[in-house]
């Protein structure tokens, strides 16, 4: 029904995604009430809503933690939720091109945040534009836009408190034909002290991963009691280095990948962990063990589990995604993936179990967020997944996701794409794309579900 008239905006899709693209929104929290969540990502708030206003429609910077876009007239309220805030992003990881230059090659439009989620945005707000101009509708439809959704989600949080509630809606940041179950995610650290022979820990150092990403890199610096003491060897993926007589930094590097998708990755903290067990002596058997029970595993660890811990929305995941060092005390963060039908709760309490294994070791729960599930025959996700279907002649089913998106935050409401079936996962991953052909095309379809939902 729509589908011209967003053929007709193509040019200007790509453009103002490309423009929001250069903006490298990296969210960081801040004491400046002007940019709570950094310059950047201020920034790409009032890009974004210089253009919705540009475009006609009503819109309101919510004391600069968020905003939105709206259009239309009515008592309920149709919710768009998506982020423009994305994870850090550097050439040297890997990029085949800088990754805030946006670049097209082969049909794709690289950059960071192309999918995740400045990429889905865009095509949303332009679904709005058509549905604004062409048509009448008797509910308000309105893209909240949030900036901190790699971190703490303080953007949405703080959007509840002071804003109107949608009564049904989705948020255009995973995958079609639509997720009808994310599953539940808690963060947990590991904290305990740790001393290797014959060495002193100077510093262990994972290039601020965010807790929501499998770590690419990892490193320790250990000085040696004696000048003569490096017999350690290099591995294909561990580099050593010299410093001075004394001192050896010790690197290890593995593939990032998101943290619902661990499998995709290679950890370098576990690659980091393997190296230092088999080469070095340590005061007690602590970190062997835990390499041993499995906590290093990204399936059902299994000192969690006789049995891997799954359901219908999958298998539990685990994430080490950050190693520190402070005080003499090793700290591991873990970032989990846990099946709906697994109470958070009873599994914190499998990893305080440990502390009967390590009278010194603390475990504690760093944030957790409930799980997001809808029957798959409720009306929003039936009315979503006929629509995806109609437009590309297709018959695909409802999934369920580890990924963790704003559709949790409210009720009533689901993710929805824009990743095609099938397509690889390209959210946090080096050379981040979108295919410029299914961006158009998931503008078609999330046209339709506003005028659906909004009528």
């Amino acid at each position: 029904m729509f589908d011209k008239l967003i053929e007709n905006e193509s040019n200007n899709i790509i453009n103002t995604l490309s423009e929001l693209i250069k903006i490298p929104s990296i969210s960081m929290e801040t004491n400046n009430p002007n940019a709570p969540f950094g310059e950047n990502c201020s920034k790409a708030l009032e890009y974004m809503l210089n253009l919705g206003k540009s475009l006609g429609f009503k819109i309101k910077n919510i004391d600069n933690y968020c905003g939105y876009i709206e259009f239309g007239e009515g008592e309920d309220l149709v919710g768009i939720i998506g982020h423009l805030d994305v994870v850090p992003a550097l050439e040297e990881d890997g990029w085949s091109s800088s990754p805030f230059c946006p670049i097209i090659r082969d049909g794709k439009l690289f950059g960071r945040g192309s999918i995740d989620d400045k990429g889905p945005v865009i095509a949303s707000l332009y679904a709005m534009k058509i549905i604004k101009d062409s048509v009448s509708v008797s509910k308000r439809v309105r893209l909240i836009l949030g900036l901190n959704e790699e971190k703490n989600w303080k953007c949405i949080n703080y959007y509840k408190k002071v804003e109107e509630i949608p009564s049904i809606g989705f948020s255009p940041d995973a995958n079609f034909p639509a997720i009808y179950a994310e599953k539940g995610i808690m963060s947990i650290e590991l904290i305990n002290n740790l001393e290797i022979k014959n060495y002193e820990i100077l510093d262990i150092n994972c290039n601020n991963n965010a807790i929501n990403v499998v770590p690419k890199y990892c490193s320790i610096t250990l000085k040696s009691n004696s000048s003569n003491n490096f017999s350690v060897q290099e591995t294909s993926n561990i580099k050593i280095t010299k410093i001075d007589s004394f001192t050896i930094k010790i690197e290890s590097f593995g593939i990032a990948s998101h943290a619902a998708h661990p499998e995709l990755g290679q950890n370098a903290i576990k690659t980091l962990i393997e190296f230092l067990i088999n080469n070095f002596e340590f005061s007690s058997n602590y970190l062997r063990e835990l390499y041993n029970i499995g906590l290093f595993d990204t399936e059902s660890p299994r000192f969690l589990s006789d049995n891997k811990i799954q359901d219908e929305s999958g298998i539990l995941t685990s994430n080490v995604a950050i190693l520190e060092y402070k005080n003499n005390k090793l700290i591991i963060k873990i970032n989990l993936r846990v099946p709906v039908n697994t109470n958070l709760d009873d599994l914190k309490t499998q990893y305080d179990l440990l502390k009967n294994k390590f009278e010194t070791l603390e475990v504690n729960k760093i944030s957790s967020q409930a799980p997001l599930y809808i029957e798959k025959d409720s009306y929003l996700v039936k009315t979503l997944v006929d629509i995806f279907n109609k437009k590309t002649n297709s018959n695909e089913k409802p999934i369920a996701i580890g990924g963790g998106t704003y559709a949790r935050a409210f009720k009533n409401c689901i993710s929805y794409g824009a990743t095609m079936p099938g397509d690889l996962d390209m959210c946090h991953q080096v050379d981040e794309f979108i295919e410029i052909d299914k961006l158009i095309l998931s503008s078609k379809i999330y046209a339709e579900a506003i005028y659906k939902l909004a009528k």
